[in-house]
């Protein structure tokens, strides 16, 4: 079954490659168009890559809860790279915060910065925090979404969450709502440098928002305990469906 699963996710990194790089050269004369193009081309490229992934890895998602329909931040696990695109897709081309460093990559930089993702600097501390939230108040009134990974980083299924202020921060003065996310997907967008494609099914779900004027000391007790509690499920969920497969993975 394993060297099944190495095959699948050999053949699935080819068709990755191939579309990215394809893509990416299709996209480059659109830099020159409105970001709301680039937008729309970046939503082609996600359903081309989730496609390969269910067809040749046999990855599927299911959706629990509802996506909000609203313009609100929203603050999801990060377990893979699983979670941008298919976030982006699920939240209508949401403005994705990401670290500065990521904008200077040729070609994938060039697009984010293009499609008007909201950059932070993680160095420049309450300067860094105003710019980040005057952009995500531009999204919003857009009536986009903002996505944040609170954690600021990739987590493995399972370990200790670290949550960073940063959130909290970016709640308080937008003064929005916030919709929380669980997922699993580190279960199946796995190993060294997340080449293992593990067959089976993502769960992504939606939790209720957290209305928005909470002060921090409730709401990130809030955002964290629901995120975590509801991951744990998930993630537990998912091993036992690995296993009925004979790929059960450790705790």
């Amino acid at each position: 079954m394993m060297l099944l699963v190495l095959l699948r996710s050999a053949v699935f990194f080819v068709w990755f490659a191939t579309v990215s790089t394809v893509l990416s050269f299709v996209f480059l004369p659109l830099l020159l168009l409105p970001a709301k193009v680039m937008r729309a081309s970046a939503l082609v490229w996600c359903h081309a890559v989730l496609w390969g992934l269910r067809i040749i890895a046999g990855v599927r998602m299911e959706v629990r809860g509802a996506p909000p329909h609203e313009p609100m931040l929203v603050a999801a696990k990060h377990m893979s790279m699983w979670d941008t695109m298919a976030l982006y897709v699920l939240l209508a081309k949401p403005a994705i915060v990401f670290k500065r460093e990521l904008g200077q990559i040729p070609f994938y930089g060039w697009f984010l910065r293009k499609t008007q993702m909201i950059s932070i600097d993680r160095d420049g501390k309450a300067s860094a925090l105003r710019k980040m939230a005057a952009d995500a108040r531009a999204v919003l009134a857009e009536g986009r979404c903002v996505l944040i990974f609170p954690e600021g980083t990739r987590k493995k299924p399972g370990a200790v969450p670290d949550y960073k202020p940063g959130v909290a921060g970016l709640y308080t003065q937008l003064g929005v709502a916030c919709a929380p996310v669980a997922l699993n997907s580190g279960l199946f967008w796995t190993g060294p440098g997340g080449f293992l494609k593990m067959p089976g099914t993502v769960i992504v779900e939606f939790l209720p928002p957290i209305p928005p004027g909470l002060k921090r000391a409730a709401f990130m007790p809030a955002l964290e305990g629901g995120i975590e509690g509801t991951a744990a499920g998930l993630i537990k969920e998912g091993r036992a469906a690995l296993a009925k497969k004979g790929l059960a993975q450790s705790a």
